[in-house]
């Protein structure tokens, strides 16, 4: 079975503990730009309480255009992420697409993301698996939009059977039709069920895919986080900029950098009550 809670650093996530929050730009844009974010964060981290794992990614391979920005690339943007924990003290996540990202990534990452659209891929999970295995690390695995969140198990137990059960699992919407993604709060607990955490991704949640680019929904981030912290999630993955509109991807689905840590405090207060709730009625 996976571990739960998992540890993060000296942070728990999971069952009966506080929210882990994952944040942070969608792409690395330049070094100054992600270490002044990153210092942000780790402020509001510090004042808030609250456990943070920065985020950002070294490489968008997915883009629709391939005139689109994609970031720095592996090994720059590991040495930026290395900064990171450098200088602000916060663990650090980012995704890997290719099975051969996996040794380098994961002595720089306490946690290894897996996208969504490679969540099936054999290799590239086997490869995070042993490679955040041997360095103490935790894989997270992105539920693909095309999956029933029950069959999230299949990719627990290949992860587990690949040498790690420190497995966190991101709910981001489910594929209804073409163009739109819905969130059904269910998805949660049934993905629980598998015996890993799970964490919600409130901003890729929100997207509108389709088009030259993907557009989205801001504005609902703080709704649908809301929404998934009531419903039992054990941590939350919202990304954020300082100026989304000027983002050079996803910029409509992040949140304003000067509105993250309202959101922080309102999810925390949330997560509370849900686990005083959860105390009542396992008393009863």
């Amino acid at each position: 079975m996976p571990v739960d809670p998992v540890s993060v650093g000296g942070f728990q996530c999971g069952t009966g503990h506080p929210l882990l929050f994952i944040a942070g730009p969608c792409v690395i844009e330049s070094e100054e730009f992600i270490l002044d974010i990153a210092k942000r964060l780790a402020e509001e981290a510090e004042d808030l309480g609250i456990a943070l794992i920065f985020k950002s990614s070294f490489d968008k391979a997915n883009r629709t255009s391939i005139h689109s920005f994609r970031g720095p690339g592996l090994e720059r943007g590991l040495e930026i992420l290395a900064k990171v924990k450098e200088q602000t003290g916060l663990h650090v996540t980012t995704d890997i697409h290719e099975p051969s990202q996996a040794a380098a990534a994961a002595k720089v990452c306490r946690i290894l993301q897996i996208p969504a659209f490679l969540a099936r891929q054999t290799d590239l999970i086997q490869a995070v698996s042993e490679e955040t295995s041997k360095n103490g690390g935790v894989v997270n695995v992105k539920k693909p939009q095309f999956i029933a969140p029950e069959d999230t198990i299949h990719i627990v137990r290949k992860c587990e059977e690949s040498g790690n059960s420190n497995i966190l699992l991101t709910e981001r919407g489910t594929t209804f039709g073409y163009g739109r993604l819905v969130n059904d709060m269910r998805s949660i607990p049934v993905m629980h069920a598998t015996g890993a955490p799970v964490i919600f991704d409130a901003t890729h949640s929100v997207q509108l895919p389709g088009g030259a680019t993907t557009s989205g929904q801001r504005e609902m981030v703080p709704i649908v986080a809301r929404s998934a912290v009531a419903a039992g999630c054990h941590g939350v993955f919202v990304e954020t900029h300082p100026d989304p509109d000027k983002a050079m991807s996803d910029g409509p689905n992040m949140v304003p950098l000067d509105q993250i840590g309202t959101l922080f405090q309102q999810l925390t207060k949330l997560r509370q009550v849900v686990l005083e709730f959860d105390q009542t009625s396992s008393s009863d």
